[in-house]
């Protein structure tokens, strides 16, 4: 049975053609013509001989599934939602969901890692399909590479990734990374470190995991509440990594110069926003190099409200003064469910009207 070589790092595809009888620069190339290229089929590979391509063709070779584009939502903004399927023959079927979003002089792709997600924070509506699987390394990587190749024509020279799609990366800490390095590797797709991030609802272990790795992303925390009693409500997973634990974990961690922690706080109308919940978030971030983005919550058939545009800006009026950089974030793609804790496979526009 062919060998799925999307997601394979430069050392394992060089073991792979070795395995073929082939040379080991080989390899090299190969890795060159699907992650820096973006070529998926071994045909259009010319810089590979044509004998080798034939082999890799073989029933003995290689396979290269990126994601599978099933539908496409295109907000009024200009971001673009794909709906893709993932799996088949060696991998459970799934449904996963990544977000173009065009600005000028940048693109900027969310992704997801897992199906589905576990952490069940109560204000998301990806929380509701609960977890389906993890995903691989050339299911992660490949939504890259799809979003990139989707719209390789209108390309601005700066490309960011966000890990903050479906699913808790740090829940699939290994295929993450895997398909972390591959995006950073300036041979591979070539992305700078500043330029990818993983958000995390607050998995300490594998913060404290990351916190090793050579090669990272910047680091983003879903923090979405001023003390316990009110985390352990909008995001269960607090139960077991408290404020206290997770803050620790980020006071530990080695940023590097320039770096701040961002910190995430979804701003839900009558149940965070207060001027007293600013003033906690203040108290909590002492000591820790981080701005915050504020994210109006988006609408949703869940029991939440966006909070009003005087409690925004007078959320972020009370960390400013305080000296905590904080932005108010405004989700793009929204009127197609593609904004922040909107993705939840929706297919139907006529949905997209019920639930808003």
């Amino acid at each position: 049975m062919p060998v799925e070589l999307l997601g394979k790092s430069a050392q394992e595809l060089t073991e792979f053609v070795v395995s073929l009888g082939e040379r080991p620069y080989r390899g090299s190339q190969l890795y060159q013509a699907l992650y820096a290229e973006r070529k998926f089929d071994f045909a259009a590979m010319t810089s590979l001989p044509a004998t080798f391509r034939e082999r890799l063709l073989s029933d003995e070779g290689g396979r290269i599934t990126p994601p599978r584009v099933e539908q496409r939502f295109v907000s009024a903004d200009g971001s673009i939602r794909y709906l893709c399927a993932i799996g088949g023959e060696d991998a459970k079927p799934a449904q996963i969901e990544a977000v173009f979003m065009p600005r000028e002089g940048r693109q900027t792709i969310c992704i997801s890692t897992q199906a589905g997600c576990a952490v069940d924070c109560h204000f998301c509506l990806t929380a509701q399909l609960g977890l389906i699987r993890n995903l691989t390394a050339g299911e992660i990587v490949g939504q890259v590479l799809v979003a990139l190749e989707e719209n390789r024509d209108q390309l601005a020279p700066q490309t960011n990734v966000v890990l903050m799609g479906q699913g808790e990366p740090l829940l699939n800490y290994d295929a993450t990374m895997a398909a972390v390095r591959i995006l950073l590797d300036p041979k591979g797709v070539g992305l700078a470190p500043r330029h990818v991030t993983l958000s995390t609802s607050g998995i300490v272990p594998g913060i404290q995991k990351l916190a090793q790795e050579k090669v990272r992303p910047s680091l983003a925390i879903s923090l979405n509440a001023s003390s316990d009693e009110q985390r352990d409500a909008l995001m269960p997973i607090n139960r077991k990594y408290p404020l206290d634990v997770l803050l620790g974990a980020c006071r530990e961690f080695p940023l590097r110069p320039r770096e701040y922690f961002t910190f995430e706080y979804v701003l839900l109308g009558g149940v965070n926003d207060t001027p007293d919940d600013a003033r906690r978030v203040v108290r909590l971030l002492a000591h820790l190099r981080a701005k915050v983005n504020l994210i109006p919550w988006n609408p949703g058939n869940l029991p939440y409200r966006s909070p009003a545009p005087e409690s925004i800006e007078e959320f972020q009026r009370v960390l400013m003064d305080k000296g905590v950089p904080a932005f108010i974030r405004y989700s793009r793609g929204q009127d197609v469910f593609a904004a922040c804790g909107q993705l939840a496979l929706m297919e139907s526009p006529s949905r997209f009207v019920a639930l808003q």
